[in-house]
C-alpha cells in the first residue's frame, strides 16, 4: 500500500484543521474585451454569457463541431472584460481558434497569464484570512469579488472545506501570499489538484481534447451547461444527448495506488481486456497515500472490477463525488 507524502498528509491536517494557502498550477487566463465580447462567447461557448452579471462566475465549455469539449473554462467579468480560466498548456490554440470567429464583432482576445498570478485558499479559517488581508471573501459558490486589480471567486467545497480562488496582479502575489500565510498553512499545488479532483469538475487538457461529450464527464451536473441558451458549436449533439436518453458514459471520482496516471490513461474491466471502458480525466497524489482521479466510464462497467491501463493493470476502486449522477432507466437497468 502506498503511504502518503508527508508534505500532502500535513497540508491535509492543515486544510481541516484552520486553512490553506497555495498557487494552482497548470492555469492560464485569456480576456475577451469590447463592446461584443459577451454577445460573441454567448455564440460561442456552453453556457450563457450575455447575462453573466458581475459579482458573477459560471463554468462553461467550448465544443467541436461534434459535440465534443476542446476545452473547458471559468469565466467571470472583471473591469476590462471576460476571463476565461483554462488549462495553460491549450491556451495558445484556443485563443487563435476562437479569434478566429471574431469576424467583425468588436472583440479582442489577449492572453492574460504574464500579467496575472493566483492563489488558492480553502479551509474553516480561509474566509477569516482572506478578509484579514483586506480582500473579499463571497459566501455563495461561484461568487466573485474584487478589490484593488484582485478578484477572488468561491469555488465549489472540496473534501468538505470551502475555497476560494484569487487573481491577481503578477507584482503584488508575493505580498498577498505573505498576509495569507500569516493565517494559514502554505501547501503545495498538489493539494490544491487533489482538492479540484474531490470537487467533481472536471478540466479538459490537451491529452483530453475532442474525447467528451460535456455530459461524458458531468459538465452540465456542476453548471457547465444552459440547454436554453441557443445555438453554439456542437450545441444539437449536446442536445440530443440530454434529451434522447442515449448518454452510455459519465464520470466516477476514482483512486488507485502507484504513480499517479496521466490524463487519458486507459481503464479496463477483465471481461473485456481488448476494449477500454474508460479513461482518466484527470488525477492528483492523495494525502492519503496512492492517487485519486476523475474517470470518465461506459455506465454499465462502473460497478465492474476496474484496471488501469490493462485488464490486469493496477486495480481501481470508486469514491463519491460530492453530487449525485444521474442515470436513465435503461443505464440503471444495464447496470
Amino acid at each position: 500500500m502506498n503511504t502518503p507524502a508527508p508534505e500532502l498528509a500535513a497540508s491535509l491536517d492543515a486544510l481541516q484543521n484552520t486553512g490553506v494557502v497555495c498557487a494552482p498550477a497548470g492555469l492560464g487566463w485569456i480576456r475577451v474585451a469590447g463592446d461584443d465580447a459577451a454577445t460573441f462567447l454567448h455564440t460561442q461557448l456552453t453556457n450563457a454569457v450575455e447575462d453573466l452579471a458581475p459579482g458573477d462566475a459560471r463554468l462553461a465549455g467550448y465544443c467541436s463541431p461534434k459535440g465534443r469539449l476542446q476545452a473547458s473554462f471559468l469565466m467571470w467579468r472583471d473591469a476590462e472584460g471576460i476571463v476565461l480560466q483554462l488549462s495553460a498548456e491549450i491556451l495558445p490554440a484556443l485563443q487563435k481558434r476562437l479569434s478566429m470567429f471574431v469576424l467583425r464583432a468588436k472583440a479582442k482576445l489577449s492572453d492574460l497569464t504574464p500579467a496575472v498570478a493566483v492563489l488558492g485558499v480553502a479551509g474553516p479559517q480561509a474566509a477569516q484570512a482572506l478578509t484579514k488581508a483586506g480582500l473579499a471573501a463571497p459566501d455563495a459558490v461561484f461568487a466573485t469579488g474584487s478589490h484593488d486589480g484582485t478578484t477572488v471567486i468561491r469555488l465549489p467545497d472540496a473534501a468538505g472545506q470551502p475555497r476560494w480562488q484569487l487573481l491577481l496582479p503578477a507584482e503584488r502575489a508575493g505580498e498577498i501570499r505573505a498576509a495569507l500565510a500569516s493565517q494559514l498553512s502554505e501547501a503545495d499545488a498538489a493539494l490544491w489538484d487533489w482538492l479540484e479532483v474531490q470537487s467533481g469538475i472536471p478540466r479538459i487538457v490537451a491529452a483530453t481534447q475532442e474525447q467528451f461529450v460535456p455530459q461524458m464527464v458531468n459538465f452540465e451536473i456542476v453548471g457547465g451547461v444552459n440547454f436554453r441558451k441557443g445555438c453554439y458549436p456542437g450545441q444539437e449533439i449536446v442536445a440530443r444527448s440530454q434529451y434522447r436518453g442515449t448518454l452510455k458514459r459519465r464520470m466516477w471520482l476514482v483512486q488507485g495506488e502507484g504513480a499517479v496516471p496521466a490524463p487519458a490513461a486507459e481503464i479496463f474491466r477483465p471481461e473485456d481486456p481488448q476494449q477500454p471502458c474508460g479513461m482518466i480525466v484527470n488525477a492528483a497524489p492523495a494525502p492519503q497515500g496512492g492517487w485519486a482521479g476523475l474517470a470518465e466510464l461506459k455506465i454499465d462497467a462502473a460497478a465492474a472490477a476496474l484496471h488501469l491501463d490493462s485488464a490486469t493493470g493496477a486495480a481501481l476502486t470508486l469514491g463519491r463525488l460530492p453530487y449525485e449522477v444521474p442515470l436513465s432507466e435503461a443505464a440503471q437497468a444495464a447496470g
